[in-house]
């Protein structure tokens, strides 16, 4: 340790620290350091103390369990104090390859002294997992469940029985035993905490909601159980388990620990199957080591393993010091959290385009890993830590699981920082990144542009749904851009024969899987010939299935149809302005901006010419659909522009004054306050106005809308298809069409095919094992058509509808 010019003033400072360490986590379940810091701190404390007694204090915090907490609950006086344990650590100094003794060097002096005393050269320890949560006192009279407290300062806790109610795994009532009569009084010792997987289900949750998280099960825990309202607690996924009694009076305990836990089981009370005994040293060592190899696989978390002497009159033999009995320790695990600073955040760009946040760090070691970086998981959470370059942060890592910034030390912050904020181009394309509606993801809009993103996007173009390049896949794509064959879906339309055969030469070596008859000079190649084949196919494409294959955000294959249907022509699509693509039904904002950002995109433009240029063609090109001569009135072009206030009413307020809608650029205010608009709504369309990005977008939907209504289809060439308008819905299997042949033929009635049943679905097409969807259509009183009947309308009609 090393030594300090000025004891008193250093024991001075450990104690502030340590209590305010001790309040920040007891009190405001807000740990202001790393676990692994605190002991540190209360080690040196502890070694100064003694090194100097005349500095010993009673109210020190190496004297006392935790403190007093005071958060409005009531105060529970424990009959029994609840102690905590004194810690084990690995040694740091031992070399590598140390004998064991001298690596975990506190363990073997903890069984060396009990040895010891008890003059027993094998001790038998019960030993159990050290969990990560909250200590708490459940008081039993009489079978009923009447008290539960928090540890506290271990004197004194807080009267928290309201809120264990809530939780499911503390019995209520103790489970009667033929053997012993029901105990008078029965207190039980445990912890409260959350599984690993309900708190992640709760934080995905409360991400989707927009709300808080939490920072981890521990503070979750322990902050779901000091809620003031009870149903709270009862919403937040806690668990519970027994590992120790308190008083007892009215029920014979057995003689050892470990059988008084299997009492408390079959009492009730869980209790976790990792319980077991261990024979002296060499027995909790190999535990310790069975237990760190399953942390990461456990359900709950846990920071390390506990060893007690098993028999009771052997723990009554070596007795107590001031804070922690002599028959006990925790051997701590190498510390999840550490304490750091971020260096930098930067982006990364997922397969699908996600960008995700990630803090560059000053290298710390956690868990025995160091770690340089950590997820942010995305801008949302960045704004609910307020994390900044150049902050003091807590990090965790847990197992292989990708380490977390958990909280930023607000009291460390240098001056001058500022609130990160998402930028707005991709580090990888220089596409837009936009983000989501209604979500907490931010993407790069450069589908087909961006490199990050390529291996996706042929993968996706290829599918069977899309272009159906049949022989193109995951292995082939993988390699083709490995080995520099692809940069873009474009490239696809120049592969040639030899390029397949070179790049399954090159993988082959390259991976040590030469076949046999490659190696014998024979070189297979029907597959690359048939690829080349399914290439070739795919040249003439439908625009639907081109739409969809592009991979822009949020087009289905049902919603590219649409835009088809409607539009007719991709030259017409790749210019559309984005409002305009709302005159598709079903269409909302959300899909509509995605559209426009991926068409916004130069470099997505540049890969469509490319295949275009490379022999795609779009074989059902055809006018815009007469429908859109309709649907194209100046109100509603109004309406989607999305200008504040603009709502039908007072759209066709403006239309009825402003046939054309470019003449709203140079009206006067008096000119709209004549057209009936209130003055609100034209302060509100004056300062939209006023934006350049907002005129120009104006001009441009203006002028679409007059190249579609020149373009579009004569009225008298609308045709009423038999179905349109209707939402159907294909469930189970029939035996004379694919579910894909049925769909396509009721779309080209004009159906739109859905996969969910609502209440908007016209009718369910049910065949044999239908499931769910069919349950769903009689909940809701949907009709329902067999496959008879439905083979007998579509003969009827198809034969209507051809020429």
């Amino acid at each position: 340790m090393e030594t300090h010019p000025d004891p008193d003033a250093r024991v001075a400072a450990l104690r502030r620290q340590l209590r305010e360490a001790n309040h920040r986590y007891y009190v405001l379940d807000d740990p202001a350091i790393p676990d692994a810091d605190y002991d540190r701190l209360l080690r040196e404390l502890e070694a100064l103390e003694a090194a100097h007694p005349e500095l010993a204090s009673d109210d020190s915090p190496s004297r006392t369990v935790g403190i007093r907490a005071d958060g409005g609950f009531g105060e529970v006086v424990h009959a029994q104090p609840m102690l905590s344990l004194a810690n084990a650590f690995e040694n740091p100094a031992a070399p590598e390859g140390a004998d064991d003794r001298v690596r975990y060097a506190e363990v073997a002096e903890f069984v060396r002294r009990i040895e010891q005393v008890l003059g027993d050269s094998r001790p038998v320890f019960s030993v159990e997992p050290k969990f990560d949560g909250l200590a708490i006192s459940l008081r039993y009279e009489n079978g009923r469940f009447v008290q539960g407290a928090t540890r506290g300062d271990g004197e004194t806790g807080e009267d928290v029985t309201a809120n264990l109610r809530q939780v499911r795994s503390v019995p209520l009532r103790l489970r009667e035993l033929e053997e012993a009569a029901v105990p008078q009084v029965l207190e039980v010792r445990g912890e409260i905490y959350m599984p690993r997987a309900d708190f992640a289900r709760f934080n995905a949750d409360a991400l989707a909601r927009g709300e808080k998280t939490l920072a981890n099960p521990r503070n979750g825990a322990a902050g779901s159980l000091r809620q003031k309202d009870p149903t709270i607690t009862r919403r937040r996924p806690l668990a519970f388990y027994a590992y120790a009694v308190g008083e007892v009076r009215g029920l014979a305990l057995p003689p050892t620990h470990s059988a008084t836990l299997a009492l408390l089981r079959r009492l009730g009370f869980p209790v976790s199957s990792q319980v077991d005994v261990a024979t002296g040293f060499d027995g909790l060592i190999a535990y310790y080591r069975r237990i760190g190899a399953l942390r990461d696989a456990l359900p709950y978390d846990i920071d390390g393993v506990v060893y007690k002497l098993d028999r009771y009159d052997q723990q009554q033999a070596m007795g107590f010091v001031s804070r922690a009995p002599r028959w006990a320790i925790a051997h701590k695990f190498p510390a999840q959290e550490a304490a750091t600073v971020v260096r930098a955040i930067e982006i990364q760009i997922g397969r699908t385009g996600a960008a995700t946040p990630v803090a560059r760090l000053e290298p710390v070691q956690v868990g025995g890993v160091t770690v340089t970086n950590a997820t942010l998981h995305n801008a949302d959470q960045i704004a609910r830590l307020d994390v900044r370059v150049g902050d003091s942060v807590i990090v965790r890592r847990a197992g292989d699981v990708i380490p977390e910034i958990v909280r930023v030390i607000e009291e460390e912050r240098p001056p001058g920082t500022e609130p990160w904020k998402m930028p707005a181009a991709c580090p990888v394309c220089g596409s837009e990144i936009v983000r989501e509606e209604g979500t907490a993801v931010w993407r790069c809009s450069g589908e087909l542009v961006c490199p990050a993103q390529h291996k996706e996007s042929v993968r996706h173009f290829a599918s069977r749904r899309a272009m159906d390049i049949e022989g193109l896949g995951e292995r082939h794509i993988e390699d083709l851009f490995d080995l520099g064959y692809l940069r873009s879906v474009a490239d696809i339309y120049a592969l040639t024969l030899d390029d397949l055969l070179e790049m399954k030469r090159r993988a082959d070596a390259r991976d040590g899987t030469a076949p046999d008859t490659a190696k014998g000079g024979k070189i297979a190649t029907r597959w690359a010939e048939n690829l080349i084949d399914a290439i070739d196919r795919s040249r003439q494409a439908m625009l639907a299935r081109f739409l969809f294959a592009l991979g822009i955000q949020h087009i289905g294959e049902a919603t590219a149809k649409a835009l088809a249907q409607w539009f007719g022509d991709l030259e017409i699509i790749r210019r559309l302005p984005w409002p305009l693509f709302k005159r598709v039904p079903d269409v909302g904002g959300e899909v509509a901006r995605a559209l426009g950002h991926f068409f916004d995109q130069p470099g997505n433009q540049q890969v469509i010419d490319a295949l275009l240029g490379g022999g795609v063609s779009i074989i059902d090109t055809h006018p815009p659909s007469a429908r859109l001569r309709d649907a194209l009135d100046p109100a509603a072009l109004l309406v989607d522009l999305e200008i504040p206030k603009i709502t039908p009413l007072r759209a066709s307020q403006l239309a009825d004054a402003f046939p054309d809608v470019l003449a709203l650029r140079d009206a006067s205010r008096r000119d709209l306050l004549a057209a009936g608009l209130p003055d609100d709504t034209v302060a509100a369309l004056e300062h939209w106005l006023s934006d350049p990005h907002n005129a120009r977008l104006l001009s441009a939907c203006a002028e679409a809308r007059e190249r579609l209504l020149a373009q579009a289809a004569p009225v008298a060439s609308v045709r009423i298809a038999p179905l349109d308008a209707a939402t159907v819905v294909l469930t189970g299997t029939l035996s004379t069409l694919t579910r894909d042949e049925a769909g396509a033929r009721l779309e080209a009635l004009g159906a739109k095919v859905a996969g969910s049943v609502s209440k908007k679905t016209s009718f369910v097409v049910a065949g044999a094992e239908a499931g769910s969807k069919l349950a769903k259509a009689a909940e809701l009183g949907i009709e329902i058509w067999d496959e008879a009947r439905l083979l007998a309308f579509l003969a009827e009609h198809e034969t209507q509808a051809s020429p």
